[in-house]
């Protein structure tokens, strides 16, 4: 998909080493602490910053000299077969899913742009609202977000 013509993306991200790049054209339709058990174990963290976004509001933007699956790679979850995690080919790093039943790309806090200071770009745009699947939490984290069994709004922890 190519960028909405005359349009600025307000988000900006990459791999670590800047091959795969991406832009974002709207705010997050989620932005939460994920602490599933997928996220756990396809991260080896105990959660991850996960934004979704609409599937016209996400662009891959790197120079297109080379074909995307030169450099791009995904695995597909054989127990979730609809969505895909892409990851950069050199340096390995996971840097969007896709959800074909939701017709939404996510990507993770980390990989946004920062600033000089070290600080996300445009963070009151991507600040998370709550934790969500708290119940397999293999931490506490004491903050004032809400914690969600599920998806935030479907049954407090």
């Amino acid at each position: 998909m190519d960028a909405p013509a005359g349009s600025t993306p307000i988000l900006k991200g990459s791999c670590f080493c800047g091959t795969i790049t991406f832009g974002i054209f709207a705010p997050p339709i989620l932005s939460a602490y994920c602490h599933c058990t997928n996220c756990q174990r396809l991260t080896a963290c105990p959660f991850i910053h996960t934004l979704h976004f609409k599937e016209r509001d996400f662009v891959w933007t790197w120079p297109r000299e080379e074909p995307a699956m030169s450099v791009l790679d995904y695995y597909e979850n054989p127990l979730k077969p609809y969505k895909r995690r892409f990851r950069c080919k050199k340096c390995g790093v996971a840097v969007a899913s896709y959800n074909a039943n939701t017709g939404q790309y996510s990507v993770w806090g980390a990989g946004l742009e920062r600033g000089p200071d070290g600080e996300i770009l445009n963070w009151e745009v991507v600040k998370p609202t709550a934790h969500q699947f708290y119940g397999t939490r293999m931490l506490d984290v004491n903050d004032d977000l809400g914690k969600w069994e599920g998806y935030e709004g479907s049954g407090r922890w």
